[in-house]
């Protein structure tokens, strides 16, 4: 099979090449107690174990692909090599680059990691996409990154999409196959030595499949890359391109080496491969089928238990002494660069960005030609009528910023990948998410406050205007605040608009509008203060009942004469003046407590490898037997004795199977 000729990569010359180790790789699940059925029975999930003595490894220039059935453990042993998943009582053996004990903050920033799943913005060109992730991972300055991907599109074969936007499932765009090249060079703009790839190729058709492993081959030989992949059912073009394949089966390595060994083993085995079927697959499916039948294994639990007890505090993550550089970029570049990209997106969301607008446009002047009527009317009470108004005001500028959260959801899983894989820092993001959002937001502050204000036909004064504004954009940016803080929380949309819809009730409850402070009990009064509703309230009282008019202006009156003023409804509600400073004060908290604990929320998701537990698939999750003696089906092959074998028995036990079928 021939390679693409392409130059080799300037910037791979000077870096150091990887050779990538395990030994005596374990990784188990460890036993739970459920969470709610212990209230009528105690039951615990059992001890499973996910990889069991695993031996591997990979060398700079070649493809070593991680293959075996669904639940065979490869994309834990991928994490694992990749620095996701670190040291914990659940892990043992080691993890050897270059000779010496993985330092996975360090490895993490000289690798790059390629999800299965494609986490890339849709409103993105190509172009736009490696652009942004080159600025994020470069030192040098715009002009630097512009070439490095200028060079990447065509060692990718993107030159003729680049000014096509990624796309999505609602709006056309790019292929499954050029969308799968530009989720590896954007994990590809750093020139990584090491490249680790989770099923490449999965969801392709076969040519694109082919393409896609063609230039992992290309940069492995050209450019010294190490490159370990997980792959499930290649095609024949595709296994030509392997140099080294590391077969499982529940988590135990079957086969460790080039292709044409397993070939030798299988028949050797007493198999016959079928001319449509490739090597790789049949051992997969004669693996699957008949590893059952095997009644003996040289590997005992308690040999891997013992793995556990000796595990030291180093043996995963080693202490490697080296100069580490954190971050490519200082902080304040970092949120430019962010906060650039952020205005991109949102002036490209159509649907958010129009609709927004045409949102606060329309509810002003609807709202406003409704209470104006209302106010009008000798009937009604007109001190009724605008409290009323505010309080719906508030509700409608509250409710109005879910539309944001599905934004956030689509961000919050490019950002676990791209900081993760240190690109910036979180704080840069969160500083830069409520930066971009301040103008804008604003922008439908004004639209709505315009019409509604002077329609309605409130306290008729410059500064009045100025400060209602001023609320209402302070109101807004704390549902933003809010609705990004638990995006960073929910795991989906669902959730996330249940969560926020429900606090937005009980804010609004206990407000003080529908039930007074006095008459909230005791235990419920907590409430009352956090309660984002009850602030902005209590400023468009008294920014209308307070200023030179509105003290003056008369409420209610009886025969001519009046009753209630301004300033007396003030002191009946307890409010004072002074307090709309104070009131905006708390609000700008509220939007700061808000950010921060959306930040935190984020850094823990990010950096809480050591609380990782991957969920049991297949057989991978099965009960393990505790007793002496007993044994797993399918040990390594490494570990066997020579003459020792599995495979004779596995031919005689898979004669005996089909024996029994055809008879």
């Amino acid at each position: 099979m021939e390679l693409l000729t392409k130059a080799q990569n300037t910037m791979t010359d000077k870096k150091t090449q990887y050779r990538i180790k395990t030994k005596k790789l374990c990784y188990r699940l460890s036993s739970t107690v459920d969470q709610f059925k212990w209230l009528f029975k105690r039951e615990v999930t059992p001890k499973a174990y996910i990889l069991k003595n695993v031996d591997f490894e990979a060398r700079p220039g070649e493809i070593t692909a991680i293959a075996g059935a669904s639940g065979a453990g490869k994309t834990t042993l991928l994490e694992i090599v990749a620095g996701m998943i670190p040291l914990s009582s659940s892990t043992a053996g080691q993890v050897i680059v270059n000779d010496q004990p993985m330092n996975a903050q360090h490895f993490r920033r000289v690798s790059g990691y390629v999800t299965q799943e494609e986490a890339l913005f849709p409103l993105l060109t190509v172009e736009e996409t490696l652009l942004y992730s080159a600025r994020l991972r470069f030192h040098g300055g715009h002009q630097k990154a512009t070439s490095r991907v200028s060079e990447l599109l065509r060692e990718l074969g993107l030159q003729h999409v680049a000014n096509v936007r990624i796309g999505s499932e609602s709006s056309r765009g790019i292929s499954g196959g050029e969308k799968r090249r530009v989720s590896i060079g954007v994990d590809l703009v750093h020139d990584p030595a090491v490249l680790l790839l989770d099923e490449p190729t999965s969801g392709l058709d076969s040519s694109s499949a082919f393409d896609v492993a063609l230039l992992l081959k290309t940069m492995a030989s050209t450019q010294g890359k190490t490159i370990v992949l997980t792959i499930h059912q290649p095609g024949f073009r595709i296994l030509e391109l392997i140099d080294q394949i590391l077969l499982l089966s529940n988590g135990t390595v079957i086969h460790n080496g080039p292709l044409h060994m397993l070939e030798q083993r299988l028949r050797y085995a007493g198999h016959s491969i079928p001319l449509q079927v490739n090597v790789l697959e049949f051992a997969i499916e004669v693996m699957e089928d008949l590893i059952i039948h095997v009644e003996e294994s040289e590997i005992e639990y308690g040999e891997i238990e013992e793995e556990f007890k000796h595990v030291r505090p180093n043996s995963i993550i080693g202490n490697v002494h080296e100069d580490i550089v954190l971050y490519a970029n200082p902080l304040f570049k970092e949120v430019f660069i962010l906060g650039h990209r952020f205005s991109n997106i949102i002036c490209r969301t159509k649907q958010l960005f129009a609709a927004r607008i045409m949102q606060a446009l329309l509810a002003g002047f609807v709202l406003g030609t409704i209470f104006m009527n209302a106010a009008n009317d000798p009937r009604r009470a007109k001190l009724q009528t605008q409290i009323g108004f505010f309080a719906f005001s508030l509700t409608f500028l509250m409710s109005s910023a879910t539309e944001g959260l599905p934004i956030y959801l689509q961000e919050r899983r490019i950002l676990m990948r791209e900081t993760s894989r240190g690109a910036y820092r979180i704080s840069s993001y969160v500083i830069s998410n409520t930066l971009v959002f301040l103008p804008f937001l604003l922008g439908v502050a004004l639209l709505y406050a315009t019409p509604v204000y002077w329609l309605v036909g409130l306290r008729r004064e410059i500064d009045g205007f100025l400060y209602f504004s001023l609320v209402v954009w302070m109101v807004i940016l704390m549902s933003n605040s809010l609705v990004a803080c638990f995006s960073a929380l929910v795991p989906n949309f669902i959730m996330g608009t249940s969560l926020v819809a429900g606090l937005t009730g009980s804010f609004f409850l206990f407000s003080g509008f529908f039930i007074p402070k006095e008459d909230i009990p005791s235990y419920w009064t907590f409430m009352h203060y956090l309660s984002l509703f009850k602030y902005p309230l209590e400023c468009f009282l008294i920014n209308e009942y307070g200023g030179e008019q509105g003290r003056r202006r008369c409420l209610q009156s009886v025969g001519g004469d009046c009753i209630l003023y301004g300033d007396w409804f003030l002191m009946q509600q307890g409010l004072k003046p002074s307090q709309k400073w104070i009131n905006l004060g708390i609000m700008l908290g509220f939007i700061i407590g808000y950010r921060w604990l959306g930040f935190l929320i984020l850094w823990y998701r990010s950096y809480r490898i050591n609380s990782y537990k991957p969920k049991p698939r297949g057989h991978a999750g099965k009960e393990v037997k505790k007793k002496a003696g007993a044994t797993e089906r399918g040990s390594p092959v490494s570990q066997r004795k020579e003459g020792d074998s599995p495979w004779p028995r596995l031919a005689k036990a898979s004669a005996r199977k089909f024996a029994s079928r055809n008879a």
